[in-house]
């Protein structure tokens, strides 16, 4: 090849970097802060917003504190997202309250904020895109009841007692138990950070302080594949039932040790946070929830294709 046409290529391909490189710089830029990473369940959200980001040609970060009790590095992930200037930002918030200040001041700077997987105490998300996790609860509570013969003493473990999701959930599942299985009684109240050792010793000493247990509920992915360790370390036979999935719970469940669980739509709600957040950029109004949905799937249904989309390993 001529040097001459050496050159010509190097500028062609130089001005197609710079091009790239701009066409980069002028996609809108969409920060989503999560609660963590250590679960399934978040990879499979990042999932969701990445189909999305490529979808609407616009450029996103996922990132989230290493657990989901550090509530003070999620707040520093906020801060220092929005001292980028995004042009819209995502946040599923570890406590519901704790990012308020940070989230006036994006809203005082026009930057329209979405909400996912768990909603704050404020009205400034445009949108959250989330399960009802109120009804999702409710359902587990059925399903426990039903299978524990409507009447016994049952325990729950929580991932949190601050972040929506946490609140919900717990709940969710009390008041159906309260309200609509009356013969049945919650001896436990427990909080495990969604960590999986720590709910594990939770599920053994309540399985040790109430000997006539007869089942345990654990409202997330760390929390129930947690008390699934502790009721199989214990060798109690009981009835566990889980949230979310992840290869631990289905396992779990095939083996016949967790009776079923609740799962959400994870990689929907990924896609909600993005869409929206597009949507909102173009001026266009938003419903004040997107409900992502929800199923309890056990042995018997997990390969019906409705449930096996929407679960994760």
């Amino acid at each position: 090849m001529s040097k001459r046409k050496l050159i010509a290529v190097a500028v062609g391909v130089s001005t197609m970097v710079g091009a790239i490189g701009l066409a980069h710089a002028d996609e809108p830029y969409i920060p989503l802060i999560s609660k963590g990473f250590q679960h399934q369940f978040w990879q499979a959200v990042k999932s969701g917003a990445e189909q999305s980001a490529k979808e609407n040609h616009v450029r996103i970060t996922f990132e989230g504190p290493e657990t989901e009790a550090m509530v003070d590095k999620q707040i520093d992930m906020l801060s220092a997202a929005l001292a980028k200037k995004p042009q819209a930002l995502g946040i599923a918030a570890l406590d519901s309250k704790a990012a308020i200040p940070l989230l006036k001041r994006a809203q005082n700077n026009k930057i329209p904020i979405i909400a996912f997987d768990s909603g704050v105490d404020s009205n400034i998300p445009l949108t959250t895109c989330a399960t009802d996790n109120v009804a999702a609860a409710a359902l587990a509570a059925d399903k426990m009841a039903e299978l524990i013969g409507n009447s016994g003493e049952v325990g729950v473990i929580v991932h949190d007692q601050t972040s929506r999701t946490g609140i919900d959930r717990r709940d969710g599942f009390l008041n159906e138990m309260k309200s609509k299985h009356p013969g049945i009684k919650i001896v436990s109240v427990q909080y495990g950070g969604g960590d999986h050792l720590k709910s594990a010793e939770i599920a053994k000493a309540m399985i040790q302080a109430n000997p006539n247990i007869k089942g345990i509920f654990g409202a997330n992915e760390g929390s129930a594949a947690g008390a699934a360790i502790g009721v199989k370390e214990s060798g109690k036979k009981l009835v566990l039932i889980g949230y979310d999935s992840g290869k631990e719970q289905k396992e779990d469940i095939n083996s016949g040790l967790m009776a079923g669980a609740i799962t959400q739509n994870p990689i929907g709600i990924g896609k909600c946070v993005v869409d929206s957040a597009v949507k909102a950029l173009k001026g266009e109004k938003l419903p004040k929830k997107v409900d992502t949905g929800f199923y309890w799937y056990d042995k018997s249904n997990m390969n019906d294709p409705k449930i096996s989309a929407v679960l994760y390993d």
